[in-house]
């Protein structure tokens, strides 16, 4: 099951960026995966806050269409996964055992809750995702 980080979806719903087309074809390859496909819930307030931000590269998308792009993910077959319970402690012990400091928690928290949705791989264009042993991490934009 492929999980989607917050970037491809920005890149897929911002037409103006140069990874737009690459990224709108790695959502149609995730669509179409045996297996399935998701976004952890931390990657949805993610992305609303990029794109809504009132400092967004050209013109910020209004709530609304931030909801529409996040309704036809899911209409599309995405899957939503939540934390589950202790998932607040899992994540402090892991983020521990791997020494992850700053804004990569965001990372680790996205990946975790993917994890244990059942994500077996997870496609991101960040070069540096903090990612759990066992997900892998795949730049499909390069693919």
């Amino acid at each position: 099951m492929i999980a989607l980080d917050t970037n491809l979806l920005v890149y897929a719903h911002r037409s103006a960026v140069a990874e737009h087309r690459a990224a709108r074809r790695a959502l149609t390859r995730a669509g179409r995966h045996r297996d399935g496909w998701g976004i952890s819930l931390a990657v949805v307030f993610e992305f609303w806050c990029v794109v809504t931000h009132p400092a967004a590269s050209g013109r910020p998308s209004t709530p609304d269409e931030a909801a529409a792009f996040v309704a036809a993910l899911e209409a599309a077959g995405a899957q939503v996964w939540m934390p589950g319970v202790g998932f607040s402690r899992r994540m402090a012990q892991l983020a521990a055992a791997q020494a992850v400091v700053g804004p990569r928690i965001f990372d680790l928290q996205i990946a975790l809750t993917a994890f244990e949705g059942g994500a077996t791989e997870l496609w991101t264009a960040d070069r540096h995702f903090a990612s759990v042993p066992g997900l892998p991490v795949v730049c499909p934009l390069e693919a």
